[in-house]
């Protein structure tokens, strides 16, 4: 299973699809780009720059932490591959890095985002819903 971009911020701040998405993935190996962690710190900070939360310093320090426990294998991934699914979708990057992901892997992906979910259709990935 890869875990696609939008459950990062559903990991970190228990927003709704929390707990589906836990139940989901217990017992599973959840396998993610190796660009997972940057990407938790960066909506912490980001979240809290944009006023999205009302998390402290603290409580940033400890959703990271509780972020790290939850067991994913990190990969890497050919990210000249996920570059032309950037292009080709005309999505984000880090969107494409977890289709790369789960293209390279064989696994199904798993998001909240219904874009995401489409193309990865398109491309005849397995998707968790």
């Amino acid at each position: 299973m890869t875990l696609a971009q939008q459950p990062t911020s559903v990991i970190i701040r228990e927003e709704p699809g929390y707990h589906a998405l836990i139940e989901k993935t217990l017992g599973k190996l959840i396998v993610s780009p190796e660009v997972l962690p940057y990407e938790i710190g960066n909506a912490l900070i980001a979240g809290k720059k944009r006023k999205r939360h009302q998390l402290t310093d603290k409580d940033i320090h400890l959703a990271y932490a509780r972020s790290q426990r939850i067991p994913v294998r990190l990969v890497q991934i050919r990210i000249d591959e996920a570059l032309k699914l950037a292009l080709r979708w005309n999505i984000y990057a880090y969107d494409a890095y977890y289709l790369q992901c789960a293209r390279e892997n064989e696994l199904p992906l798993l998001s909240l985002d219904g874009n995401m979910l489409k193309i990865a259709k398109a491309m005849k990935i397995t998707v968790m819903e």
